[in-house]
């Protein structure tokens, strides 16, 4: 079976950073799982995000499948945010008229309803809080991996540099 991952927003700001503190490791995760042969997925989502403050044509897409968000992540996403709105005690009128659904919930269908992504890849705690409650809530069928470990680590690999 074809193994990929979902990369987060905040993954490419700190691969294409080198200035930023976890860009070895993005650079580390992006490199071993080109290596390793796992098919890179990026959302139309998480290249919305990027954009607000960076330029697409900055983003490594030819070494990257863009996954187009859909109907059924949609309805995936409903029940995502709900778990997530219900664990978090969000009242009824912050819902009314309508909720606005967090982007990691759009995100965390598509990986969930895609049965080729093993891993979800984010620095940023919010999502690792988020899949938390989803794991209790509703086991989605991925893993979630934090940059701010080196890749080396993550899959028990000794570094002979």
């Amino acid at each position: 079976m074809e193994h990929s991952v979902l990369l987060d927003t905040s993954f490419f700001i700190r691969l294409l950073n080198d200035q930023d503190t976890l860009h070895a490791n993005a650079k580390g995760y992006f490199k071993y799982f080109l290596e390793n042969e796992y098919t890179l997925k990026v959302s139309t989502i998480s290249i919305a995000e990027y954009c607000v403050r960076g330029q697409v044509d900055e983003l490594p897409l030819r070494n990257i499948q863009i996954i187009p968000f859909n109907l059924d992540q949609a309805v995936r996403t409903g029940e995502f945010a709900n778990a997530i709105f219900t664990e978090n005690k969000t009242s009824a009128d912050k819902l009314t008229p309508r909720a606005i659904i967090p982007n990691d919930s759009k995100l965390f269908a598509q990986a969930d309803l895609d049965k080729s992504v093993t891993f979800f890849v984010t620095s940023d705690s919010r999502s690792k809080n988020t899949y938390a409650v989803l794991k209790k809530r509703l086991n989605p069928e991925f893993d979630i991996i934090d940059i701010s470990k080196p890749y080396n680590e993550t899959f028990g690999i000794l570094d002979l540099r």
